[in-house]
């Protein structure tokens, strides 16, 4: 088939190197929360206000670990069912872990700015890029030029839904925080409703042929 290689070595290359930027940009989340700069013998008053100072950061903190962490698992399901490389998915891949290795960035940015409009929807447009090249990398992993001829048809679906979900929380979020940069966050908790709204319909069953199974 044009445009794919057969090259196990390539496919295993392209993971772990994805892995790794996955790895590192979760870490770097962390260092962007800043230790508070008390003078020697502050009281424990002057240590609680200077933690609660950070809460924002602590949340931004632990809404962009889960989110960058769905990223991964969506992007660690589908490789598991791909055993061929293609060079198609090397484009949308990097661009992937551009906006990824951006999120300590954007989060901080965030959370350093909460309830304003820009920052917040600055936050909101990295994570529904990220979600919608996301995507695009699941789709191609578990598309015809990629996925194992033994895959299962169901796991094919379920990888592209479940991935499928947090975009389109993702842009629900970025809608929401454009008439309420203080609430439209929270239009990330859609998630789990357009989880089991997609729930609804049946997973498409077709496999890699288009044929039913």
């Amino acid at each position: 088939m044009a445009g794919t290689t057969k090259t196990d070595h390539a496919l295993e290359r392209l993971v772990f190197f994805s892995d790794a930027v996955f790895a590192i940009a979760i870490t770097l989340l962390v260092i962007e929360i800043r230790i508070p700069e008390l003078p020697k013998g502050s009281s424990d008053v002057a240590h609680l206000h200077a933690l609660k100072m950070l809460i924002p950061s602590f949340v931004g903190y632990v809404i962009s670990f889960a989110l960058v962490g769905l990223f991964w698992i969506g992007h660690h399901r589908a490789f598991a069912l791909a055993d061929r490389y293609s060079a198609k998915v090397l484009g949308s891949n990097m661009l992937l872990l551009g906006a990824i290795a951006f999120m300590p960035f954007a989060t901080a940015y965030y959370t350093h700015n909460v309830n304003q409009r820009v920052p917040a929807m600055f936050y909101c447009g990295v994570l529904s890029l990220a979600a919608l090249l996301n995507l695009l990398v699941v789709w191609t992993a578990t598309g015809p030029n990629m996925a194992s001829p033994h895959a299962d048809a169901e796991e094919l679906a379920l990888a592209r839904r479940r991935n499928v979900v947090v975009a389109l929380g993702a842009l629900t979020a970025l809608a929401a925080t454009a008439v309420s940069p203080k609430n439209g966050p929270l239009g990330l908790t859609t998630i789990i409703l357009w989880d089991r709204l997609c729930r609804l319909r049946p997973l498409n069953r077709r496999g890699r042929t288009g044929t039913s199974q």
